[in-house]
């Protein structure tokens, strides 16, 4: 927040400009923002934008300016501006092993890259992790040149920072699953420690319960025991709800909390969790 003082002896004089703070999020998927009030802590602003079908990068871009535009965002004025981008390109690496000059390697066996692609890494402290991930380039600079200097994060980050701060420390895991049409993100957490992170692109719900199944599976899981949380774009009685509903005992639909100090009034908390827990 920047304040621009008036009269220096009188506080209520003091105007206060620039003390929203924007999320962004992208993907190949749709769009999403969110706007926060910082001084009184308040969500004020939240809406999403799904595409009809799955873009390349230059059409996601196109339709990100049209997005801000025909959304008034460039009408705020911006303390902080944060942009999440959603992609599969993207590997988890223990802090121990991260070297920055490695980049490439972290990323050749799990994503194709090309020789120019920009790579960049988030670091997770909390957790002792760093997140390699090639970013949408011409979508940054594009934010850029509305916004000025501006804050980017890979969605993985955001997931696993939110969902392993707000986990319990019990021996228990716990499997949560963010949804989306077409890809959904799957977390598998125990006392407070990051079991496995993997996103998948599905165009069924068969493809949605093959995976999962075979995740758990591989790391040789009772379905009847663990607990599985689903959320995002989900509600009991979709097809995927219902599929899973007969091969998992224990799952229900997971309504995350919003971040502590923070009120919100909007479509449900779950749809924007990535722009609202990127703040």
């Amino acid at each position: 927040m920047t304040k621009k003082e008036t009269n220096s002896e009188a506080i209520n004089d003091i105007i206060l400009e620039d003390y929203y703070k924007l999320s962004i999020q992208v993907s190949l998927n749709g769009l999403s923002f969110c706007i926060l009030d910082s001084i009184g802590k308040k969500i004020i602003r939240s809406e999403s934008y799904r595409f009809r079908s799955r873009l390349n990068p230059f059409e996601a871009q196109k339709e990100l300016k049209a997005f801000i535009k025909t959304q008034a965002i460039t009408d705020y004025s911006f303390s902080e501006v944060i942009a999440v981008h959603r992609n599969d390109l993207f590997s988890l690496v223990p802090k121990v092993l991260f070297d920055p000059e490695e980049l490439p390697n972290y990323l050749k066996y799990n994503a194709k890259i090309l020789a120019n692609d920009l790579l960049e890494y988030d670091e997770i402290p909390s957790f002792d992790l760093v997140n390699v991930y090639v970013p949408f380039v011409n979508i940054n600079n594009d934010i850029y040149d509305l916004f000025g200097d501006f804050e980017f994060k890979h969605h993985a980050t955001v997931l696993i920072e939110s969902l392993l701060a707000s986990s319990s420390s019990g021996n228990e895991p716990v499997c949560y699953v963010y949804v989306s049409p077409e890809e959904f993100d799957l977390i598998i957490v125990r006392n407070k420690k990051l079991l496995l992170f993997n996103n998948f692109t599905y165009k069924t719900p068969e493809d949605f319960l093959y995976y999962l199944m075979f995740s758990l599976e591989q790391l040789e899981f009772d379905t009847n025991e663990i607990k599985l949380r689903l959320f995002g774009a989900i509600e009991e009685g979709d097809a995927v709800f219902e599929l899973c509903q007969e091969y998992i005992q224990n799952f229900s639909i997971y309504i995350p909390d919003i971040p502590d100090g923070l009120s919100y009034e909007g479509p449900k908390p779950a749809d924007n969790y990535l722009v609202i827990n990127a703040l």
